[in-house]
């Protein structure tokens, strides 16, 4: 898939734009929860969350029903052809009871040979929230085969009354400060595989788009057993008393977390305990008469528990991302409200009040309103590789349940997106839309107008190669974190920073130990001999690190610079300041730079990591470290690197300092032995 290009807070704000995250809201309090969802949903989406996003969820899904769906059975090859067209991958094809050995460790084939009902798993993208459940794949093929035309999703409010109302409490702030809410009416779980569906697809959006029940819990209820209006509280765990779902004591919150806790019949609940027990305050969603409906994101009561006999299906998200709440409620409510009667794909809305502006119009969930997007036929013709014409482009978007519009005054093309689509976010997700409907077997095979041959980047090559050197003279290679404290940076190092060397600060730290970006690979090796006391030092111990560093740059694009970096320590019975700089003359000699000492001649004999090339450049050791670093060694025991030649002015370039650990350095780290280090800049040597 094509990313978008936009700034995170840019994409943040059009993500809270196109997913209705800030829809109707009013005053400033309200207007700062949007913000502030919508910010913490593109904060999620950078991080972790782009690594979850990485990974395609896998569907699973009975064949038959499938089929049944699709009115019509295919072989398995027929299939997956279906499938590769869409735009998803049949991935395995098992039975319940391969499946159920599988899990017990038991005989696969004598499970294969028993027969079962046929399940398909589907890999479907990550960002493709309607594939999650068998109603929406179901869906999609039979839209995308020209079987079934798009539905029209309709909110409409009760005409007898107003729309049920849920109020959010101030206190709520505190812990998930967002809820949404929409009611289906009519829906039959007589059909266990209906319920089983809609539980699983509870599931997949915990575990996907939720991250576990971090940014979004959903709870869904029986209607009838509940008297509205509803309440969304923040109350101390104490205070809070209900009968949990499938259970028949009734305890209040605090209890039932350390029952979570520790029983190992609720371990499946245990890992959303933490999102909340450290909060003085629980949440709670209470209705007109007191009844407890859930204590997200942990568990529902037993009062309004789903069963056969429902008919009418109370869902609230709790959030703490606006963005995210909103698309998660837009998926439940289209996946299943094809069941509801008398009419499919209607939902009833709920105002959703905000005590601290409860003067203000209430916020209407959930927002199914198509949006429009727009994308240049140039543009789609051009990344495609093909010459499509407009209403051919129009009608490839059809099929992808992107209902679309030519505008020929403007030659481009207006999408109506539909609340299921949240992941159209750009002009790019339109042209790959357009290319998988197309067909990729479909696009001719060009030849590249330019060649080229891919290869190792310079840097990169040549640190490849300095490993292997550094390996050879006996240091093993350690890789340790590219973030670490301000203190261990600097004044643990003896070191002040400086202005024209300063660290990359995290705004948000995830604790004190990952506070910036190393400017030095020191502390990592350090810590690591730290963490390795146990090691016999009687022969001593070689460690190093090839790796980049990171420092403020006013006059790069990013306002920052990476540097690579090769750093080595040196432990034992004495400080073995001799062995270091055994250690420098051997990378230099690899690097093709001479001693200022040898002649050039005598140079080209030694070889180097360049296959005996010399660069011109020469280098000589100065006593004394640069005074940026002197605070890291024992005064006269230190010396700095000097290389001289092309790329360096006249009193030559100084890449690199090495000498023997101070010892209030060495205290510091808690390492008991002397030490020597060097730490060397690779840049100017390419």
């Amino acid at each position: 898939p094509v990313a978008a290009q936009a700034t995170p807070n840019a994409r943040a704000a059009r993500v809270s734009q196109l997913c209705g995250g800030a829809r109707g809201l009013s005053g400033a309090a309200r207007g700062r929860r949007a913000v502030e969802g919508a910010g913490r949903g593109a904060e999620g989406a950078r991080a972790a969350g782009d690594a979850a996003a990485a990974v395609m969820p896998t569907v699973g899904v009975f064949r038959d029903d499938l089929y049944e769906r699709l009115g019509k059975s295919y072989t398995q090859d027929e299939f997956e052809e279906l499938c590769f067209e869409f735009g998803v991958e049949l991935d395995d094809v098992t039975t319940e009871a391969i499946m159920a050995a599988k899990e017990k460790g038991d005989d696969v084939e004598g499970a294969a040979a028993k027969g079962d009902r046929v399940i398909y798993k589907i890999d479907v993208p990550a960002n493709r929230y309607d594939l999650l459940c068998i109603e929406g794949i179901a869906r999609a093929f039979l839209i995308f085969l020209g079987k079934q035309e798009p539905p029209l999703y309709r909110v409409v409010a009760p005409a007898a009354r107003e729309p049920y109302t849920l109020t959010v409490e101030r206190a709520t702030g505190a812990i998930r400060p967002y809820c949404v809410s929409a009611v289906l009416r009519g829906v039959s779980f007589a059909d266990p595989r209906v319920y089983a569906s809609f539980i699983d697809l509870q599931d997949k959006l915990h575990q996907n788009i939720c991250r576990r029940r971090s940014l979004v819990a959903i709870g869904t209820h029986d209607l009838a057993t509940l008297k509205p209006p509803f309440r969304y509280r923040a109350l101390p765990p104490t205070d809070i008393r209900f009968v949990p779902l499938s259970q028949e004591a009734e305890v209040d919150a605090a209890e039932l977390m350390e029952i979570y806790r520790t029983d190992a019949r609720f371990k499946h609940i245990k890992p959303y305990v933490s999102l909340i027990d450290h909060s003085p305050v629980y949440p709670v969603i209470y209705d007109a008469d007191d009844v407890v409906l859930s204590v997200p994101p942990i568990i529902n009561g037993e009062h309004s528990k789903i069963t056969p006999a429902t008919r009418d299906v109370f869902i609230e998200c709790t959030a703490t991302d606006l963005t995210k709440a909103n698309i998660v409620l837009n998926t439940m409510v289209t996946m299943f409200s094809e069941y509801c009667t008398p009419d499919a794909f209607v939902v009833e809305p709920v105002n959703v009040v905000y005590e601290e502006e409860a003067t203000s119009a209430p916020y209407t969930t959930p927002n199914l309103a198509p949006r429009e997007a727009t994308a240049r036929i140039s543009q789609i013709n051009k990344i495609v590789g093909v010459d499509i014409a407009a209403d051919k482009i129009c009608a490839l978007l059809d099929k992808m349940q992107l209902p679309a519009a030519h505008d020929a005054g403007s030659a481009t093309v207006t999408v109506q997106v539909p609340p299921t689509r949240s992941d159209i976010l750009h002009e790019c997700d339109v042209v790959e839309d357009v290319a998988i409907a197309y067909g990729y077997n479909n696009l001719p095979n060009t030849v590249p107008k330019t060649v080229t041959v891919g290869t190792q980047q310079p840097m990169n090559h040549l640190t490849d190669l300095l490993r292997h050197e550094c390996a050879f003279a006996g240091y093993t290679e350690v890789l340790t974190h590219a973030l670490c404290s301000h203190d261990e940076n600097f004044a643990m190092l003896g070191r002040k920073e400086e202005p024209e060397r300063s660290a990359v600060v995290l705004s948000n730290p995830a604790t004190l130990e990952f506070e910036i970006a190393r400017t030095t690979l020191l502390p990592g090796l350090l810590k690591t001999l730290r963490e390795n006391r146990a090691v016999g030092v009687r022969d001593g111990v070689k460690i190093f690190e090839i790796s980049d560093v990171v420092t403020l740059a006013g006059d790069t694009d990013t306002g920052a610079r990476n540097s690579r970096t090769l750093a080595a320590v040196y432990t034992g019975a004495h400080a073995g300041l001799e062995v270091i700089h055994g250690l420098v003359d051997k990378v230099m000699t690899q690097l093709g730079v001479r001693p200022t000492h040898v002649p050039e001649a005598d140079a080209v004999a030694l070889g180097g990591a360049g296959g005996g090339e010399q660069t011109g450049m020469t280098y000589r050791v100065e006593a004394g470290a640069e005074p940026r670093v002197a605070g890291t060694f024992f005064p006269g025991m230190a010396a700095r690197i000097v290389v001289s030649g092309p790329g360096a002015d006249a009193d030559g370039l100084v890449v690199g300092n090495f000498g023997a650990l101070h010892p209030d350095v060495l205290e510091r780290f808690e390492l008991k032995f002397p030490a020597s280090i060097v730490e060397l800049t690779l840049e100017p040597f390419v």
